[in-house]
């Protein structure tokens, strides 16, 4: 395994593995013995970065989610693992009663809504103190800096270490950090957004904003990334739920575009040379960019997961990841 640092003050920032691993589904989808079997496997493999959400996943229940935090908290309690696994948890877009949704009838990111997340996770997870909590989706409703304020006050109790973003407006992310910076306040450093080798469409309007998706990395939010070495990028769906390397699973309508079948040339012709996996050249390819992602990868089996783990040893050369990068 591989690590990196995120974050930049001592009391808060962590090592953690270079390939992250999302808990989506377990507890839901994923029975809790495959889940502790996955996540086993993933911490004999090195890996140190786990994933999960407060909502997760409630669309599968018809409640309010919680069932991965709880999976995760039991293994945690039957293994004896402490801190020096990162568990990486979001809030804002729990529904506020069961058979709601996010969108019409979430908990937001007031000050109050972050306070009462924060000590549900950490009695699901069972941990005094979250290693890094995310705000999940915009909240509108608040201003940034009741957020600002909010988040910010749990770092100082030492309930919570880093603070995350996902699934914001690149400039709303910027000014909510300079509204920290400017009160002396701790800031956004963990950025967590869609991305693969496959560059998606923006430009559709999605359930959360008719100007079009913005959970999406894109050039704004590469650039926004290579500029401040201070902010850490997490990939979520990198694998495109398994298109790359599934018939059965069609590429969506955000990726159809011209753009795309040069990329999946591209990406055909170095699976070609290194004898891997679309998947593993894909994580292979984040991992090692010029913008250092962390991928998070999703798994119902630890054969999936033991696929991802061997991208982290997979060195793409200089041509051919000049190869990936030129195809448009």
């Amino acid at each position: 395994m591989k690590y990196r640092q995120i974050g930049t003050d001592p009391a808060t920032r962590r090592q953690v593995s270079v390939l992250s691993l999302g808990a989506m589904l377990f507890g839901t989808l994923t029975d809790e013995k495959t889940s502790f079997a996955i996540l086993d496997r993933y911490v004999e493999a090195g890996g140190t970065f786990i994933d999960t959400s407060n909502n997760y996943a409630y669309w599968h229940t018809g409640g309010q989610g919680g069932e991965s935090e709880r999976v995760i908290g039991r293994w945690r309690a039957s293994r004896g693992v402490g801190d020096e696994i990162t568990i990486a948890t979001k809030m804002g877009a729990r529904p506020l009663a069961p058979g709601t949704g996010y969108v019409e009838n979430g908990e937001g990111l007031s000050p109050e809504a972050i306070r009462v997340a924060a000590e549900q996770s950490r009695e699901r997870l069972g941990m005094d103190r979250l290693p890094l909590l995310y705000a999940h989706i915009e909240d509108p409703s608040t201003p940034l800096a009741r957020t600002v304020e909010g988040f910010a006050s749990l770092v100082a109790e030492g309930t919570v270490g880093l603070l995350g973003v996902s699934n914001h407006w690149a400039w709303k992310v910027e000014r909510a950090r300079a509204i920290a910076a400017a009160a002396g306040l701790p800031r956004y450093e963990v950025l967590q957004y869609s991305h693969s080798y496959l560059r998606r469409r923006t430009d559709q309007p999605d359930a959360l904003s008719s100007d079009g998706a913005y959970g999406i990395v894109d050039g704004n939010l590469l650039s926004y990334v290579r500029d401040d070495p201070s902010l850490a990028l997490v990939a979520y769906t990198p694998l495109l739920g398994g298109a790359y390397v599934r018939d059965d699973k069609p590429l969506g309508p955000d990726l159809d575009h011209a753009g795309t079948p040069v990329r999946l040339a591209a990406l055909a012709e170095v699976v070609a040379q290194t004898g891997a996996t679309a998947n593993q050249v894909v994580l292979s390819w984040l991992i090692g960019g010029e913008v250092p992602v962390v991928p998070l990868v999703g798994a119902s089996s630890v054969a999936q997961l033991d696929e991802s783990l061997a991208a982290v040893d997979l060195e793409l050369t200089p041509a051919q990841r000049a190869r990936l990068d030129g195809a448009y």
